[in-house]
């Protein structure tokens, strides 16, 4: 028997293993939330020219073909009010300044009242929802809640109290394509960051759980409650 010179030997077939594809997911992982972390580091600095929140927008407008304008400037903190960030915080994260990225008495009691059916807010503090925005858009999943849990210590670590508050007042929601404090003054109010009212700051701090449901000119119940939290808290 002779031998076919054109014959080229076989390679030897590389098996695909559950263990090999879960290796491999798990660097891929490790290689997007070194992202996430290298991204929350330049935002010490940088500010964000868009966030995952602002492209699933955008993207939802595509696919349902409907007509969509972005608001979004960023302003530095100091061209906010005051009363205006202390509305957000008394709304949304009454520990803000105490707590190192979680709220665990504000989860258990949003996790009561969800039981209940009497939710306002969620338990979210502001640094969660930071990540939230920039990172993970409105869905929700055990493994985005995952992800979040770790970057959350980190976002809190590198951007400090004063640069976390900046960022979220500035890429949060605030109604159809409106993001930015400066943003939802100018859309609502016609005015200012900086010169937005006590009353209409709690007003537009009352629309941030629900922004694309609510508005402001109808949370009267909901400010006044908002105004006496601030109130409380020596604002």
């Amino acid at each position: 028997m002779t031998e076919n010179p054109d014959a080229s030997p076989k390679l030897p077939q590389r098996k695909v293993t559950l263990r090999s594809v879960v290796q491999w997911f798990l660097i891929g992982l490790a290689v997007l939330w070194s992202l996430a972390v290298l991204i929350l580091v330049a935002a010490r600095w940088i500010d964000p020219p868009t966030t995952a929140v602002h492209m699933e927008r955008r993207l939802q407008a595509w696919m349902h073909r409907t007509p969509y304008h972005e608001r979004y400037e960023f302003v530095p903190l100091s061209e906010i009010s005051p009363e205006f960030q202390h509305a957000v915080i008394a709304a949304e994260d009454a520990r803000f300044y105490q707590h190192h990225g979680f709220d665990w008495d504000a989860m258990e009691i949003a996790a009561e009242d969800d039981l209940q059916g009497g939710r306002i807010r969620g338990g979210s503090t502001l640094t969660q929802q930071l990540v939230k925005n920039l990172f993970f858009g409105t869905g929700r999943s055990i493994l985005r809640k995952g992800a979040e849990f770790t970057l959350v210590p980190v976002a809190e670590l590198v951007l400090g109290k004063r640069r976390i508050l900046e960022l979220y007042l500035n890429v949060v929601e605030w109604g159809p394509g409106v993001y930015g404090a400066e943003s939802a003054c100018r859309y609502y109010y016609r005015t200012s960051a900086r010169n937005i009212d006590r009353q209409a700051a709690a007003q537009l701090a009352a629309i941030l759980p629900l922004p694309l449901k609510r508005r402001p000119d109808h949370m009267t119940h909901y400010s006044g409650l908002i105004l006496e939290r601030m109130r409380q808290m020596g604002w």
